[in-house]
């Protein structure tokens, strides 16, 4: 049974967002170095964190989110004002100030204040290719499978709502294709549940990328940049790689893919979290993106309570859910 997909998978970008706040940026090694993180914390590189702080993938998430919420649709203007009102004036924070934000994101709502227009202000070059968009897409995903779970929407609809969402900041074809594979992710985890002999987390995500793969495929002048994602067609043999193997850097394939591994070596939504927060550099984000995820296939129901207990301004965020059930 679906339940209400909001929930699960918002909380679960939000959680993972603050579980991997304190160590963001710590190379691997110097983690190593250190008790691995274990649950909820304040900062270790930002001492004047609290535990259960969260950042940009959070705020732009909760940005997007309430754009649905007023406007129940896709306005990208919206969005876009949204984003710039989290960087200008700090709304969508836990503290009343944008704090983590990436260069290609900030550029590129700086473009928009400047023109206002939300088709052209994302960074469309190859350097533009960060996961700034694939952090913050879960709401537009939720909204395009309602959608198409109502027969209200194609798959070449849905495909171009994510992507264009993905473009008010990263407009480069790989971060829109890393989104939409998170998409037909989503998708499969959600259809799933309608499933009494649901498959495991690895077989759901194997055929939900299959399913990614497949819709690019069909256009021939998507195969070079479908190629970046190769790791990902072979999710057995994925599974098996050392850590050592899986980057967890801010570059759009290396966060989705260390998510997914983090997923396909896990069996709780616990053990998925930590074992992204616990591959380091841009922890927060991987964790966020793996999740959203884990939120929707495990439940918020398997979130810890302590977890969601010290999330800052947590009323905020159960207020902005509240719309959606």
């Amino acid at each position: 049974m679906i339940g209400n997909i909001w929930q699960d998978g918002i909380w679960g970008v939000v959680i993972g967002d603050a579980l991997g706040e304190p160590v963001q940026f710590m190379t691997r090694e110097e983690l190593s170095a250190q008790e691995p993180v274990t649950g909820m914390e304040s900062g270790r590189v930002f001492s004047e964190m609290p535990a259960g702080t969260w950042t940009d993938d959070s705020s732009l998430t909760l940005a997007l989110l309430d754009s649905i919420r007023a406007k129940q649709a896709i306005d990208l203007n919206d969005i876009a004002d949204r984003f710039c009102r989290w960087l200008k004036r700090g709304e969508y924070t836990p503290f009343g100030r944008a704090f983590d934000i990436g260069g290609t994101t900030e550029l590129s709502i700086e473009r928009y204040a400047a023109n206002g227009d939300p088709e052209t202000c994302g960074g469309r070059s190859e350097r533009s290719n960060g996961n700034g968009s694939l952090m913050r897409i879960m709401p537009a995903c939720l909204y395009v499978y309602e959608k198409q779970r109502n027969e209200e929407m194609t798959d070449d609809e849905a495909i171009g709502i994510i992507h264009d969402v993905s473009a008010l900041t990263h407009a480069h074809l790989r971060s829109k294709m890393a989104c939409g594979l998170y998409y037909f992710c989503v998708r499969e985890i959600l259809d799933s549940k309608d499933d009494t002999d649901a498959a495991g987390l690895r077989t759901v995500l194997v055929n939900g990328l299959d399913a990614g793969f497949g819709y690019y495929e069909k256009d021939i002048a998507n195969l070079t940049e479908l190629a970046y994602f190769g790791r990902l067609r072979d999710l057995e043999s994925f599974a098996k790689k050392p850590s050592d193997e899986i980057s967890s850097s801010g570059y759009v394939v290396h966060s989705l893919e260390a998510a997914i591994w983090s997923l396909i070596n896990t069996e709780s939504f616990s053990e998925a979290l930590l074992k992204a927060v616990n591959l380091a550099d841009d922890s927060d984000s991987v964790a966020a993106i793996a999740g959203g995820l884990a939120g929707l296939y495990y439940g918020y129901e398997s979130i810890p309570f302590e977890w969601i207990d010290v999330i800052q301004r947590k009323g905020y965020i159960f207020w902005m859910l509240g719309e959606f059930i």
